[in-house]
């Protein structure tokens, strides 16, 4: 008698995840849900934030599907909205409500900025056919209508003062894509190395999530095997943004929501310097901060879902005047057009040039890793050179994990150039210290940073230093060489526009309009520039975004007279 075929193993349910530390709420959420749900969905409780965490980390690794994220507010240790925030980082894609006391609503709200709270459930939930199921309906739903199958992850093995590993590692990061790092000295990274058929000479390695391998790739060959864009759909569009910080991002969603066609060019990840913050605490609308990742990721997806291409690893090179048409080189030899284009390159770190530091960047040496790096420097001893918000920032950040702190200033003091709230977080920080009129002279290492020696400013004696990281956020340098005898710029290579290119109320030589420059535009017509590569601009996140929605006003101003 022929037997049947075994059938295939049925996939896992979706799963509802309920964490309170009252040990009788969570047994009385996780028995409501079960009875409504128990068929089609696991009921998962915990009774703390970290034992959810821990389960949550473990339903990642076995590939289980998590919908619903239930939490109460009032938690030692971890409260819902901690536990929510670093929740969302695992399953990014479960829909996440909180419990809470009436007290505690206001909280609640503010939760909505923080960590995209989907809904507020207020105790007690009795009878739950009205206040618990229709909400857990309305989210199964919501959560069933998005892509929710598991996002494949990318391995990176790499060595820890790999410089090149260091940059894979970031490129992944700050372009939100999924991966796991793998040590290559470590039992599982060797595993990998061997069945990829690597010896690890040669790192980082790259397994892309179909199984191809990538040996020592560069971003435009890593961008292309992880699912990024880097080919541009049209030859021609309305508007080309290029660069995709917060001043691109802004000009990006303002462009292609008021039906623009809309193309930004970024030539690394977008979100710029802004998107390496680890917070961001005076945006507006974020009463508890956001980080720059997030804050980048809503607004790449903002201006995507309005229908604005988004091309990554494309670097310009050149920008031509062909009659109405504005025509963008790329360094591999091809070219988009359009009608106008808005610069937004932003600025990027000045580079130390003390001994040795060269030798040492990425491997213990950083501009701007503050995130990517904070979990290697737990316990370690940390230098960050820099005083203005940047710096600050990843000071603040870095003293979660660091057993000390230490932030060089070249100037007297920290108030100059970092804003006020700032100043004070850095100040109460117990493992944070800040030498004033001190600079970096020299650092040493074999392979990887080791010493640093410092100056002061003020009597000119040196000191050695331990060292293992030295993250520098000094200054910044704009990115427009590439458009040396095409916009007129100033001393420091910032980009003219608007009111600052006239002379004596005229416009600028060589302008072929009988109308003065718009407030954003450049010495060429149809050019407009916003954010920090303009010149005299805020340099702070909220005026690059508001620049960035002008600029759009001003192409269609523009667009209306060609």
């Amino acid at each position: 008698m022929e037997q049947a075929a075994p059938r295939p193993p049925e996939p896992p349910r979706p799963a509802i995840v309920t964490v309170d530390d009252d040990p009788d709420v969570s047994r009385a959420v996780a028995r409501d849900l079960r009875r409504q749900y128990g068929e089609q969905h696991r009921i998962i409780r915990a009774e703390s934030g970290e034992a959810a965490l821990d389960a949550l980390r473990e339903m990642k690794l076995r590939g289980d599907l998590v919908a619903v994220i239930l939490a109460d507010y009032r938690m030692p240790e971890l409260n819902g909205i901690e536990f929510l925030e670093r929740a969302i980082e695992i399953y990014p894609g479960a829909r996440r409500a909180l419990l809470t006391a009436y007290a505690d609503t206001g909280a609640a709200i503010d939760a909505i900025n923080v960590v995209d709270l989907d809904y507020y459930l207020l105790k007690p939930w009795d009878p739950p056919e009205e206040k618990l199921y229709p909400v857990i309906d309305a989210l199964l739903a919501s959560w069933l209508s998005a892509d929710h199958r598991p996002v494949p992850e990318t391995k990176l093995i790499g060595h820890r003062w790999s410089a090149r590993s260091s940059e894979v590692r970031e490129f992944l990061a700050r372009n939100q894509v999924p991966y796991r790092w793998y040590n290559s000295d470590e039992p599982e990274g060797r595993r990998l190395l061997e069945a990829a058929g690597e010896d690890g000479q040669t790192l980082p390695v790259v397994i892309t999530p179909d199984g191809g391998t990538l040996v020592e790739p560069s971003e435009a060959e890593l961008a292309d095997r992880v699912g990024l864009a880097t080919t541009p759909s049209s030859r021609f569009y309305d508007l080309i943004v290029i660069g995709g910080g917060p001043a691109g991002l802004g000009a990006a969603v303002s462009g292609a929501s008021e039906g623009l066609r809309t193309v930004l060019v970024e030539r690394t990840a977008t979100g710029g310097q802004a998107g390496q913050s680890s917070r961001i605490e005076n945006y507006l609308g974020f009463p508890d901060g956001v980080s720059g990742a997030q804050l980048t990721e809503r607004a790449r997806r903002q201006a995507t879902r309005f229908g604005a291409e988004i091309l990554t690893t494309r670097e310009v090179t050149g920008l031509d005047v062909k009659g109405s048409a504005r025509v963008v080189r790329f360094s591999d030899g091809t070219a988009i057009a359009a009608h106008t284009i808005i610069l937004s390159t932003g600025v990027t770190y000045r580079q130390l040039t003390a001994p040795g530091l060269a030798d040492l960047t990425g491997r213990g040496v950083y501009y701007g890793s503050a995130l990517t790096e904070a979990i290697s420097c737990l316990d370690q001893d940390v230098f960050i050179v820099g005083g203005a918000n940047s710096a600050g920032q990843a000071a603040v950040y870095l003293a979660r994990h660091a057993r000390s702190v230490t932030i060089l200033v070249r100037g007297p003091s920290l108030t100059k150039s970092m804003s006020h709230y700032l100043v004070e977080q850095v100040e109460s920080a117990p493992n944070i210290s800040v030498r004033v009129c001190t600079e970096v002279v020299a650092a040493e290492g074999t392979s990887h940073l080791e010493r640093l020696t410092l100056r002061d400013a003020n009597t000119g004696a040196t000191q050695t230093v331990d060292a293992q990281y030295l993250f520098v956020f000094i200054g910044a340098a704009p990115l427009t060489d590439w458009l040396d005898r095409v916009l007129t710029r100033d001393d420091h290579g910032f980009v003219l526009a608007g009111p600052d290119l006239l002379t004596s109320g005229s416009p600028p030589p060589g302008w072929p309009l009988d109308r003065a420059p718009y407030h954003l535009e450049s010495s060429v017509p149809g050019v407009f520039v916003a954010g920090d590569v303009r010149a005299e601009s805020a340099k702070r996140v909220a005026s690059a975004v508001g620049e960035g929605a002008m600029a759009v006003m001003l192409v269609h101003r523009y667009l209306e007279k060609l």
